[in-house]
């Protein structure tokens, strides 16, 4: 319906009534995939639209290569987030089938696995120490690599508590880095400190640095935990493969094995095949999540 809200104010005529469009475009498209109901609708809004994409425009860009790394939950953790999710699952598929007076309920309990997928401990004290993150081993070992190869990186995660975690492993290692994320009273010498420095890694929480921000001092992306809105991750990525960059860029996105996360990154496909479909740009990626959305994340 986000395309519609963009309609509405540019041709306030065509779809006058948000009911009659979900009824007519929005549920033959998305929940049943009617190609023919596709075609006319982007037929319809053609004349409306200006697309200027990044690759048509900075055509000088160097190339930017993407990769999911997944890695396996160390055993003592897998079990936790396994015990979390028997426990959890029944009563979240019963709060959706009231989705609209149960949201809030839904999404938070959706967050406590995606951090548990990061860390317990993000979701109860009393596991602190439990396991060595996965994530967090896997991060470690690959900006060690490229620190020593002269690249830096941009690490990015939702989750301050989870950048916290980063950081104590960071310092254990001796692995310099910068830090940013909404409290960070200033925010501008943290960023002159990494364009101007020699720092290899720089923490930044996804809503703090996800726009606005030109890093092309680094050539390497870290993405440690999706989020099911992938315009806003591509928007982090960008900081560093934008204007101004020189060398290739790598993106790495974590992924922790038979979790959420895997269903996360399902779900931001079938949201980018939708959209690129309807009208080949990501405006309307963030659209809010669906009870079906919901259960696929739910499902076995």
């Amino acid at each position: 319906m986000d395309l519609w809200s963009l309609l509405s104010i540019v041709a306030p005529g065509l779809h006058p009534r948000p009911g009659a469009f979900k009824e007519q475009w929005a549920n033959p498209i998305e929940r049943d995939g009617d190609a023919d109901r596709l075609a006319t609708l982007r037929r319809r809004i053609r004349p409306l639209m200006l697309r200027r994409t990044k690759e048509a425009v900075a055509t000088e860009l160097p190339p930017k290569q993407e990769q999911v790394l997944t890695v396996d939950l160390h055993p003592r953790h897998r079990a936790v987030y396994d015990r979390h999710l028997q426990r959890e699952r029944q009563r979240l598929l019963g709060l959706i089938d009231d989705l609209d007076g149960n949201r809030m309920a839904v999404l938070r309990a959706l967050t406590a696995l995606r951090q548990l997928s990061l860390d317990p401990s993000l979701v109860d004290d009393e596991y602190a120490g439990l396991a060595e993150s996965a994530k967090v081993d896997a991060l470690v070992e690959h900006v060690t690599e490229l620190a020593g190869e002269g690249h830096r990186a941009l690490v990015f995660s939702q989750f301050t508590g989870f950048l916290a975690i980063v950081r104590r492993r960071l310092e254990a290692e001796g692995i310099a880095y910068e830090y940013l994320d909404g409290r960070t009273r200033d925010r501008a010498d943290r960023i002159a400190a990494f364009r101007d420095g020699e720092a290899p890694v720089f923490l930044i929480s996804l809503k703090a640095g996800g726009f606005g921000l030109t890093l092309t001092e680094a050539d390497y992306v870290f993405v440690l935990d999706p989020w099911w809105n992938p315009a806003a991750e591509a928007q982090a990525i960008d900081r560093a493969h934008r204007i101004g960059q020189t060398k290739p860029v790598n993106v790495y996105r974590l992924v922790s094995r038979n979790t959420v996360e895997e269903k996360v990154i399902a779900l931001q496909e079938r949201k980018r095949d939708l959209f690129t479909r309807v009208v080949d740009e990501g405006a309307a990626l963030s659209r809010a999540l669906t009870a079906d959305d919901l259960r696929g994340l739910l499902s076995d």
